[in-house]
């Protein structure tokens, strides 16, 4: 298992008011899945994926990522898990419009204090591998929203991650761009990346092998597609 939960719970505070927004969930996600967390507005999978991404600690019960049991982190230890541990795709795709694509795409590394030789060198890897060898001096502006998400993806790949968390992916795309995207991931998977999709598109259902539904704090089911 690189994702175990057990037996979590999550409330928020408003005022007097006390929302219970995960009820004693638990997960598993062996290596080298690829699992879609589905819900509607409400139903607590963006609170799990806050949870899963190692931005939220704050919760009752145990979650174990590839070996390390988050809530037992420091935090100021837990930056450096989810750097090492997590690459993340955003809806919005968080890229920096002054980078060009390669410049994005080695942040992660600068970060990490990498030798500028070497993040090259493994930026353009990985940008071969979504694809954009041939768009490594184009800045966002100059690029699709197709080719925007891919750069994103190259990103989380960078530090060869456990996991890749994908938050509404596909959100900002077009049908075209969407189908894109999802079948790079499904490739990446092939490749043996565990990959975890967050939505509530069904859509995105058809692309992944396993689907966990959330509905009002809970899991409502969870199987494999066909």
């Amino acid at each position: 298992m690189i994702i175990q939960i057990k037996g979590i719970n999550k409330y928020y505070i408003n005022g007097e008011n006390k929302l219970h927004a995960l009820k004693d969930i638990n997960l598993g996600i062996k290596k080298g899945e690829f699992v879609a967390i589905m819900g509607s507005s409400g139903s607590g999978k963006s609170t799990m994926m806050n949870i899963l991404g190692c931005l939220d600690k704050e919760f009752e019960g145990e979650y174990i990522l590839d070996g390390i049991s988050v809530g037992e982190v420091k935090e100021d230890n837990l930056c450096k898990i989810r750097n090492s541990k997590i690459g993340f795709v955003f809806q919005s795709f968080n890229l920096l419009p002054k980078l060009t694509t390669q410049e994005n795409v080695e942040l992660p590394l600068v970060y990490a204090g990498v030798h500028k030789d070497e993040r090259e060198k493994r930026a353009l890897e990985v940008l071969k591998k979504v694809g954009l060898e041939k768009r490594v001096k184009h800045k966002p502006n100059e690029l699709s929203g197709g080719q925007r998400q891919r750069v994103a993806i190259a990103r989380a790949l960078i530090n060869n991650p456990a996991i890749i968390l994908a938050d509404e992916p596909t959100g900002n795309l077009d049908s075209v761009s969407e189908d894109e995207i999802m079948k790079l991931f499904q490739e990446l998977n092939e490749q043996g990346k565990t990959i975890v999709v967050v939505s509530h598109e069904p859509e995105i259902a058809k692309y992944c092998k396993r689907i966990v539904t959330f509905k009002d704090g809970k899991i409502i089911s969870d199987g494999e597609t066909r």
